[in-house]
C-alpha cells in the first residue's frame, strides 16, 4: 500500500475517533467522574501516612487575596490523630483537597480571633459534623474569648442544623454532634500551658506578642520524639525562640515590609487613604522573614517554614524578593509556604520529608 494511502487512512481514523469522542463527551465524562468520585471518597490520607508528626498548610495566606494562599490554617497529624490550628477561609476545602476526612478532626485550636483566622470555622464545623455522622461536637481550644467565638458560630448555624437533621434524619446527622465545644485556656506570662498530653503526644500553648491583639498564642506539638512550633501571629518574639529551641520544624508567620510598602505607595497614588493607613499599620505587629530567620537561627531549629504570607506574591521572582536576606541569616532550609505544602517528620527518625498534597 502506498504511503500516501496509509497516511490518508490514518488521518481518517483519527478524525473519526475525534468526532466520536466529541459526540460521546458527556457519557465519557460521567463515567470518568464516577471513577474519580469513588476513588476520592475512598481516600483518607490519614490511613496512608507513616507513623510520625506531619504538618500541612491548609491556608498559608493573609487577609489579602492570593490565588496560592487562602486564610490561615495549619493541619497537624500525630500518628493517626488529626488536628487543625486556625480556620481561615478555604480551610475545609483545602483539607479535603489534601485528601483528609473532615470527620476525623479530633480537635481545633485557635491562635487568636482576627477574622482571617476564624472566618472558615463555620464551614469546617459543618463538614466535620456531616461527613462521618459525628455524635459529639469537636473540642475547640483557644485563649479567653473563644467561648464567644464558638457561641456566635453555633448561633449563626443553628437554623442550618435544624434543616439538615429534618432532611437527612438523626441516624445520618446526629443533633448531638453539631458544632464545637469551647475549651478556653490561659497561657502563663512565661512558659506554656499543656492542653493535651498522653504517652506519645503533647500539645501546649504559649503567649506571643501581637498587640494590641490580646490574647494571642503559639503552639508546640510533640509526638514520639519529633517537635513542631507554630508561631501564630506575632512580632519577633522571645517566646517563640524559647519554645522553638532545637525543634524539627518552626512554622512562622512572615510579612515583607518592603513589599507591603509598595502597596502603601500604590494606595496613596490611587487616592485610597484608608488602605494606605492599613498598610502602614500592619508592619508593626508581624514578623519579617529576616526576623523569623533570626529566631530560627538562634533557636537552632532544623527547618523553617514561612506562612501567613503577606503581601501576596503573584509574580515569578517575588518569593526571592520576599525572603530578602533571610537565607543568609538562617543557614538551614527555608520554605515560603503555599497551600498544599506538606512536611513529614517520621517517628524514630531524624528525617524531614517535604512534599505537596495538591
Amino acid at each position: 500500500m502506498k504511503p500516501t494511502r496509509i497516511l490518508l487512512i490514518v488521518s481518517v481514523v483519527i478524525a473519526v475517533t475525534a468526532v466520536a469522542a466529541y459526540l460521546l463527551r458527556a457519557p465519557l465524562s460521567v463515567a470518568l467522574a464516577k471513577r474519580v468520585a469513588a476513588s476520592r471518597l475512598a481516600t483518607d490520607a490519614l490511613n496512608d501516612l507513616p507513623d510520625g508528626l506531619h504538618v500541612g498548610l491548609c491556608g498559608a495566606g493573609s487577609p489579602m487575596p492570593d490565588d496560592r494562599r487562602m486564610g490561615a490554617c495549619t493541619l497537624v497529624v500525630a500518628g493517626k490523630r488529626l488536628f487543625v490550628f486556625d480556620t481561615g477561609n478555604g480551610s475545609a476545602r483545602n483539607i479535603g483537597k489534601m485528601g483528609f476526612n473532615h470527620g476525623r478532626i479530633e480537635a481545633i485550636f485557635l491562635t487568636h480571633f482576627h477574622s482571617d483566622h476564624i472566618d472558615g470555622l463555620g464551614e469546617l464545623l459543618m463538614q466535620r459534623w456531616v461527613s462521618t455522622g459525628n455524635i459529639a461536637p469537636v473540642p475547640l481550644y483557644g485563649p479567653p474569648g473563644v467561648e464567644q467565638v464558638v457561641g456566635g458560630f453555633m448561633m449563626a448555624y443553628q437554623q442550618d442544623q435544624h434543616y439538615r437533621v429534618a432532611h437527612h434524619g438523626e441516624q445520618t446527622v446526629h443533633s448531638s454532634g453539631f458544632g464545637a465545644e469551647a475549651k478556653p485556656f490561659t497561657a502563663p506570662a512565661e512558659g506554656h500551658v499543656v492542653l493535651l498530653k498522653d504517652a506519645d503526644l503533647e500539645v501546649s500553648a504559649f503567649n506571643v506578642d501581637h498587640s494590641p491583639v490580646h490574647p494571642a498564642v503559639g503552639y508546640v506539638i510533640r509526638y514520639r520524639g519529633r517537635t513542631i512550633v507554630l508561631s501564630g501571629d506575632t512580632k519577633k518574639s522571645a517566646a517563640v525562640q524559647r519554645e522553638a529551641s532545637g525543634v524539627d520544624l518552626l512554622v512562622h508567620e512572615a510579612l515583607s515590609v518592603p513589599l507591603v510598602g509598595l502597596l502603601q505607595e500604590g494606595a496613596g497614588a490611587a487616592g485610597r487613604p484608608n488602605v494606605k493607613k492599613l498598610m502602614a499599620d500592619i508592619v508593626d505587629y508581624h514578623t519579617s522573614p529576616e526576623q523569623a530567620a533570626q529566631s530560627a537561627r538562634d533557636a537552632k531549629v532544623r527547618y523553617l517554614m514561612l506562612s501567613h504570607i503577606a503581601p501576596p506574591l503573584p509574580l515569578p521572582g517575588m518569593e526571592k524578593a520576599f525572603l530578602g536576606d533571610a537565607a543568609n541569616i538562617f543557614q538551614g532550609p527555608i520554605q515560603v509556604g503555599r497551600d498544599g505544602d506538606f512536611i513529614s517528620l517520621p517517628a524514630a527518625s531524624a528525617d524531614i520529608k517535604v512534599s505537596r498534597r495538591f
